[in-house]
C-alpha cells in the first residue's frame, strides 16, 4: 500500500511516504505540487493532506487537485482536512470564544481571533466550507465525493485516518479517482 502524506511539514510519519515543499528530517519526496511531484502517474494508493491546501491560492487549487488526481491509482482515494469556515463563523456569530485555538495574548477580540485563526497567521490564501471542498473536487475528477468525520473514513481504507487531528476545526471529505 502506496500511502503520501502531502504536505506534512516537519512531522514526517513512519509508514507513510512523506511529502512537503521543504526538506524538513524525514520528508522522502521535496516537491511543489504545483510543478509537479516527482511521481509516477497512477502510483499512489490514497493520500492524506492536513490543512495544507488552504496554503495554495484559490487560482492555483485546481492544479494541486489535478497534480493530486494524477499520482493516484484509478479507485485511489483523496483525503483532506481542512479549517472549517462555517464552524468557525458560527463560533464567532454565537461568541463562543473556547472554539478559537488563538490565545488572548495574540488578540483579543473575538472578530480577531476569527480572522486569525482562519487565515492561520497570514500561512493561509484560502478559506473551504464542505460545499466549496465538493465543488473542486469533483471538477477536478474526483467522485463518490463523502464528507467524514474525524477518525471515520467512508473509503474503509486500513490507515486512512491515522493522520487527522484539530477535529474540533476541521472539516474531513474525501474523493475517490474515477478516471485516469
Amino acid at each position: 500500500m502506496q500511502r503520501l502524506n502531502w504536505g506534512c511539514g516537519p512531522t514526517a510519519r513512519y509508514g507513510w511516504i512523506n511529502s512537503d515543499i521543504d526538506p524538513w528530517p524525514g520528508v522522502q519526496i521535496v516537491g511543489d505540487v504545483l510543478k509537479g511531484l516527482p511521481l509516477a502517474e497512477n502510483s499512489i494508493d490514497y493520500i492524506v493532506s492536513i490543512h495544507v491546501l488552504p496554503e495554495i491560492a484559490y487560482n492555483n487549487l485546481d492544479a494541486a487537485l489535478r497534480e493530486l488526481h494524477r499520482v493516484l491509482k484509478p479507485g485511489g482515494v483523496l483525503r483532506l482536512s481542512l479549517p472549517d469556515m462555517d464552524r468557525a463563523i458560527r463560533a464567532y456569530q454565537t461568541g463562543d470564544r473556547d472554539y478559537f485555538l488563538i490565545g488572548d495574548e495574540v488578540v483579543k477580540d473575538l472578530s480577531a481571533k476569527l480572522v486569525v485563526q482562519l487565515t492561520w497567521f497570514g500561512r493561509s490564501r484560502c478559506l473551504f466550507t464542505d460545499t466549496m471542498t465538493r465543488e473542486l473536487l469533483e471538477r477536478n475528477g474526483f467522485g463518490n465525493v463523502a464528507s467524514c468525520s474525524y477518525q471515520v473514513s467512508a473509503s474503509g481504507l486500513p490507515g486512512i485516518t491515522e493522520l487527522d487531528d484539530r477535529p474540533l476545526e476541521s472539516i474531513f471529505i474525501e474523493g475517490t479517482k474515477v478516471s485516469s
